[in-house]
């Protein structure tokens, strides 16, 4: 049983749920410590070292592999999304405020299924229709659709 549980086979699963939590937490991070965790996995299939220069080296190629790669990567497989695409998808479109909002108070509106945080300038009531004018970062700035 110590044979099916050797550093090799702990440190390629560590990757692997690296790998796998980008796709649920995107931001291009994750996948980085996944590729520190393979180094590490390599590393102890070519030599027996201790746990401490594993983490060590887990550590160091992680956050090498994140500063030397990351902007480079983004940039290759096109991963960066700019503000005109952000303002193209949601400008113009209609959500449902899913709380009140208001001057002075942050809230929910949903839109295309997702909840996104949403100010206004204008009061609304939660149920209201709302039209999405801009975007502040991932906030998404709206006014209420009068009732003809």
């Amino acid at each position: 049983m110590n044979d099916f549980f050797n550093d090799t086979l702990i440190w390629f699963c560590i990757g692997f749920a690296f790998f796998l939590l980008e796709f649920l937490l995107p931001g291009f991070i994750l996948f980085f410590f996944g590729v520190g965790a393979w180094i590490v996995a390599i590393m102890t299939l070519m030599a027996d070292v201790s746990v401490n220069t594993q983490i060590l080296v887990f550590i160091g190629s992680s956050v090498i592999t994140v500063l030397l790669l990351r902007n480079w990567l983004k940039a290759k497989f096109g991963t960066t999304v700019n503000d005109t695409e952000l303002e193209d998808e949601f400008v113009g479109k209609v959500g449902q405020a899913e709380t009140n909002i208001g001057p002075n108070q942050q809230g929910k509106v949903e839109f295309k299924g997702t909840m996104w945080d949403a100010i206004s300038d204008e009061p609304i009531l939660a149920g209201e229709n709302v039209l999405i004018t801009g975007t502040k970062s991932i906030k998404l700035i709206v006014k209420p659709i009068p009732n003809n």
